[in-house]
């Protein structure tokens, strides 16, 4: 159930390390289009799993009987660092269907924090395949509490989880939670370490904060 497209040698390790990169980071606008672009490659990669019909097309000079999507996926975002990302996948499924969801860590005075839903809107969801984005998963709690609001009356034929970093307890975490018949879990790269604080090491940093500007 998990797909590290990283693993291959490609560009997409190229738009990677230069999300890693402190000094690279220091332009949001290169760190934004990185992540579009990191989204470009994943919308690629699973567009070879999804079903596809045959179709008869017109040109100037006749027909050509073509091989297309079926139909497309509904994509899902974590606001706000999944924008990005996002919008990458979007430039590439472009007739897809949207759905965001903002959840945000709500930390006590003792330095531990919940995960919390604050906000969901989506279409109909029924036997469709659905993407979930966001470019880090940490302790994987984000990811599993947006799927189970966003399914939580609808049933979707398959999800695919898509993460540019992730850590090693991420991924189990995922993996001890859904079955490979209901996620497929899509990471550029997997990292070993995860802080109490449940950042990545060495990840990359508060990839919201580097797109968009540091939050209060």
């Amino acid at each position: 159930m998990v797909k590290q497209i990283g693993k291959e040698n490609s560009l997409l390790n190229q738009f990677i390390a230069e999300l890693r990169d402190v000094e690279i980071q220091k332009d949001s606008l290169r760190f934004r289009r990185n992540l579009e672009r990191v989204g470009e490659i994943f919308a690629y990669e699973i567009s070879k799993k999804l079903p596809y019909i045959e179709k008869e097309i017109i040109t100037p000079l006749g027909a050509a009987q073509m091989k297309v999507l079926e139909s497309y996926p509904v994509l899902a975002v974590i606001l706000r660092a999944g924008v990005p990302l996002h919008q990458g996948m979007l430039n590439f499924f472009d007739k897809s269907e949207n759905a965001f969801i903002s959840a945000y860590r709500k930390y006590h005075k003792d330095g531990n924090f919940e995960v919390h839903i604050e906000y969901v809107s989506k279409p109909d969801l029924e036997d469709k395949t659905l993407i979930i984005v966001d470019p880090m998963l940490a302790s994987g709690v984000s990811m599993e509490l947006a799927y189970r609001e966003l399914t939580n009356e609808q049933k979707p034929k398959h999800t695919h989880m898509v993460s540019v970093l992730a850590s090693v307890e991420g991924v189990n975490f995922i993996k001890r939670k859904f079955s490979s018949t209901e996620i497929t879990l899509w990471v550029g790269a997997i990292d070993d370490e995860l802080t109490a604080q449940a950042y990545i090491v060495p990840g990359l940093g508060d990839a919201g904060d580097l797109a968009y500007g540091k939050k209060l």
